[in-house]
C-alpha cells in the first residue's frame, strides 16, 4: 500500500457547491477508483487559500489522478471544471506532494 497526496485549487465560493457535488459522487466513479486500488480517499479545503489537499492510500499501480484516460473521470472534471482550477483538458491542476514523515 502506497500513500499519495496532493493539491489542487477551489475558485473562490465555491465550497459548499464542491461539497455537493462529492456528497453525490457517481457510483461508476467510486467503483473505478475502488477496482483501480484507490481507497481511504479524503479531500481536505484550507478555505483561507481554496487550496484543496487529497489524500489516498493506494493497492493499484495508479493514483486518481492518473485515470483521466477513462470515459468517467474525464466526465468529473468536465462536471468539476466550473469551479476548480483546471488545464485545457479539464484535469484539475493538481500538484503531488511529497511526503516528509508518517506515522502507524
Amino acid at each position: 500500500m502506497r500513500r499519495y497526496g496532493f493539491k489542487m485549487k477551489l475558485l473562490p465560493g465555491f465550497k459548499e457547491e464542491y461539497r455537493k457535488r462529492h456528497g453525490e459522487i457517481w457510483p461508476e466513479l467510486v467503483n473505478l477508483l475502488k477496482n483501480e486500488g484507490i481507497g481511504n480517499y479524503s479531500i481536505f479545503l484550507d478555505e483561507e487559500t481554496g487550496t484543496l489537499f487529497a489524500y489516498q492510500e493506494q493497492t493499484g499501480e495508479n493514483t486518481s489522478q492518473d485515470l483521466g484516460k477513462t470515459t468517467i473521470v474525464q466526465k468529473w472534471w468536465k462536471y468539476m471544471a466550473d469551479i476548480m482550477e483546471t488545464n485545457p483538458d479539464n484535469s484539475p491542476v493538481s500538484i503531488p506532494l511529497e511526503q516528509v514523515f508518517h506515522m502507524d
